[in-house]
Parts: C-alpha cells; sequence; structure tokens
C-alpha cells in the first residue's frame, strides 16, 4: 500500500511518519528519516514532543520539548559527522 500527500505542505518543516525504527522529516521540499539507532533522544519521546518540532535560522531543527538540535547538514551529510550516542 502506499499513500501520496493531498495538497501542499504550508510548513518548511514537518514530522510526517514515525514508526517502530524511527520518524521521517520534510525539511524546506526534502524527506530524510531519522533512525531511532543514530537519533536515540526520539524512541522514549512522547509523540507530541516528536510532533513539536521548529526550523531555525533555516539551518537547524530544534525540539523545544526533548531539547534536541539537530543541524540540517547532519542529516544531509551524515558521514561527515561522528554522532555516536551513550
Amino acid at each position: 500500500m502506499s499513500s501520496s500527500m493531498h495538497g501542499i505542505s504550508i510548513s518548511e518543516v514537518e514530522v510526517v511518519q514515525i514508526d517502530s525504527h524511527g520518524l521521517w522529516i520534510h525539511v524546506k521540499g526534502m524527506e530524510y528519516f531519522l533512525s531511532y539507532l543514530k537519533y536515540p533522544w526520539f524512541k522514549e519521546a512522547k509523540i507530541e514532543d516528536i510532533l513539536n518540532v521548529q526550523l531555525l535560522h533555516n539551518t537547524h531543527l530544534y525540539w523545544p520539548s526533548i531539547d534536541v538540535d539537530l543541524s540540517i547538514s547532519i542529516l544531509e551529510n551524515p558521514e561527515k559527522y561522528q554522532l555516536v550516542y551513550q
């Protein structure tokens, strides 16, 4: 089964799906997958906190309820960042 988005998004940033593996986020015309393995802060977060995302300065994503701040550059070029959660 596939689904398509009806209409156009008026938001520059939107979480479009959350499942048991991670979340998909749409940012300025691009879609990114954030797996819980690489971004574990989201795994135990409430859905309402994950959906509450802001785009700051056109370059950073910020989730104020869980105090997570990610650069769009990290999502576009993950090989340049040694993100290790401990």
